[in-house]
């Protein structure tokens, strides 16, 4: 609404709300605030789970950030954001999302107060900007060289990433399960590793414990043997990957056939039964004792290929084709006439086993299998999907080291150590830059203090020995949260952590951060409120029919008692 000559003019929608200037940045400022207490207590070694129960009643129980903001129905524009924050941490690097919204949350937190000091955002968020560039140039520099031969590395990577999590008990053997994982997936292209986390397929089953999780080289295909004649376990099993029906095709269009003679009906089956059998002795010539087929099989085809001994698998998704072909080095074949040695894939065992009440066929011992299963076990459906999570994790830490080739020490360490070096590089700046230098330092320090603080430990203290521990020279001294003893080398203890998950969590806890802070007006359009059982977006009071006034029941806007 403006005011022209003392006459209101309504440029946007009645009842549309507005903040301006300084409320609406306290205000996104606050929400963002929120967002970051919520995950806080969730951070390291010590940190406590979530439980959040949706509308449904379904719950999750977890501590990994980017689960814990994607479940909470989060309302408020800049709290929305930094949801997001932890959403692009978790696609990008897979690990670190609580780190990067509890940095974004203390970024603001401190922002709040030299734009009290009447600093201009713009300013700030310059000074930010140069911070973050050369926090990450601190964290090249102080990186160690790591890779796909280090495994010491990557264990200690893969541990300290499961260490917060539920299934810190078998961290040391589901550690082992995702090198084995990544080593299998990994390929090097133009002298660059690289990880494909999609063939790493994920399988959950209740039972057993989580230490009964275990890396299958090869497939395992929710289905079952066809035929209860064919054999259940193949071993030096010869595979071949089918897309088309091992079935008579029916014509495309409407066909009658006149039939004058039981003879003729005859005919017509035995000429039925010799194109399956020519089909069935083409896979039986090839050495296949394994069949697995994207479409059907029929009824007197599956006898023929019993009677055979051989295996077959019908209705298999394209996508599991597609993954038993990379792990086989079987080709997926259309056409039945096409069959040669080259097809055929090889896998140790075929088997059919019982997990539970589900029949699932494990294709195991894959010569150099591309893509491979990790299978889930534990008590109850909750743990498995939390396991599921930690695991996530883990075999992106492991992509990360793989890929980027460095890590840090972890407990606090490299933010400590890039916070001294930025303090020391804002000394050579000149203005106002330099107080956003520093308080960007500063706001580092959160993530030594929050694990301190999760752990019982008196944080102060704390970030004061941390401090002078760095200033001596150790760059990865850090808080040993299993035993309390405050100053650790991390990377002799084996606290390791990738660089690429610190770069990103500063890059995009930044980003969000000024985005934030150069917002100074909020414009809310009207929300419309449905009512209960009516049709959406109208506005209150509009129930019934085509928009109309209140009391207007029944038909085509008829006054009441008109019917």
């Amino acid at each position: 609404m403006a005011q022209l000559g003392g006459q209101p003019i309504f440029i946007m929608k009645e009842g549309t709300e507005r903040t301006r200037g300084k409320d609406a940045m306290q205000n996104n400022i606050a929400a963002a605030k929120v967002i970051a207490e919520a995950v806080r207590t969730s951070l390291g070694p010590r940190g406590m789970d979530k439980m959040l129960v949706d509308q449904f009643g379904d719950v999750v129980i977890t501590n990994d950030g980017a689960t814990i903001l994607k479940e909470i129905d989060v309302q408020h524009p800049a709290a929305k954001m930094m949801v997001e924050v932890a959403k692009t941490q978790d696609s990008e690097v897979g690990d670190g999302t609580t780190t990067s919204v509890i940095l974004a949350g203390e970024l603001l937190k401190r922002a709040e107060k030299l734009l009290a000091q009447k600093i201009h955002p713009t300013v700030i968020t310059e000074g930010f900007r140069k911070a973050a560039d050369k926090a990450v140039e601190i964290l090249d520099s102080i990186s160690v060289k790591s890779g796909i031969d280090d495994k010491k590395g990557l264990k200690d990577a893969a541990m300290t990433c499961m260490s917060s999590k539920i299934v810190v008990e078998s961290k040391d053997m589901l550690a082992d399960i995702c090198i084995g994982a990544i080593e299998a997936v990994a390929e090097k292209e133009n002298g660059k590793w690289t990880a494909d986390i999609e063939k790493v397929q994920i399988q959950k089953k209740e039972g057993d414990m989580i230490d009964d999780t275990s890396l299958i080289k090869g497939i395992i295909l929710d289905k079952e043997v066809v035929s209860p004649g064919m054999p259940k376990s193949v071993k030096d099993a010869k595979i071949l990957l089918i897309q088309s029906a091992i079935e008579i095709e029916k014509t495309e269009f409407d066909a009658k056939l006149q039939i004058t003679s039981p003879e003729q009906i005859q005919q017509f089956l035995d000429e039925e039964e010799k194109m399956l059998r020519t089909m069935v002795d083409k896979i039986v010539n090839s050495g296949a004792n394994v069949v697995i087929c994207q479409k059907g099989i029929d009824d007197m085809a599956q006898h023929f290929l019993a009677r055979a001994n051989i295996m077959a698998v019908r209705r298999v998704k394209k996508s599991d084709l597609e993954k038993l072909s990379s792990a086989t080095g079987a080709m997926i074949i259309t056409n039945l006439d096409d069959i040669s040695p080259d097809t055929i894939g090889y896998a140790g065992l075929v088997e059919e086993r019982k997990i539970m009440n589900d029949s699932w066929i494990f294709i195991e011992e894959c010569k150099d299998p591309k893509s491979v299963v990790i299978l889930i076990r534990g008590g109850t459906e909750l743990i498995i999907d939390e396991v599921d999570r930690a695991l996530h994790d883990a075999l992106c830490v492991v992509r990360d080291v793989v890929e980027d080739e460095k890590i840090v020490g972890g407990g606090g360490a490299p933010e400590i150590e890039t916070a001294i070096q930025l303090r020391k590089f804002a000394s050579t700046l000149g203005g106002r830059e330099q107080l956003a230098v520093e308080v960007f330092a500063d706001s580092l320090d959160i993530i030594p203090k929050t694990l301190a603080e999760n752990a019982g430990l008196d944080q102060i203290d704390v970030l004061m020995q941390l401090r002078a521990a760095h200033q001596a020279g150790d760059k990865f001294a850090g808080t040993d949260l299993e035993t309390g003893n405050v100053i650790k080398n991390m990377m002799e203890i084996g606290v390791v952590e990738p660089t690429a998950v610190k770069v990103q969590a500063i890059k995009s806890s930044t980003e969000a951060t000024s985005m934030i802070l150069r917002i100074d007006d909020v414009i809310a359009g009207v929300k419309s409120a449905m009512p209960p059982g009516g049709p959406g977006g109208m506005p209150p009071g509009m129930g019934g029919m085509g928009g109309m006034p209140p009391g207007m029941g029944g038909m085509g806007g008829m006054p009441p008692g008109m019917m």
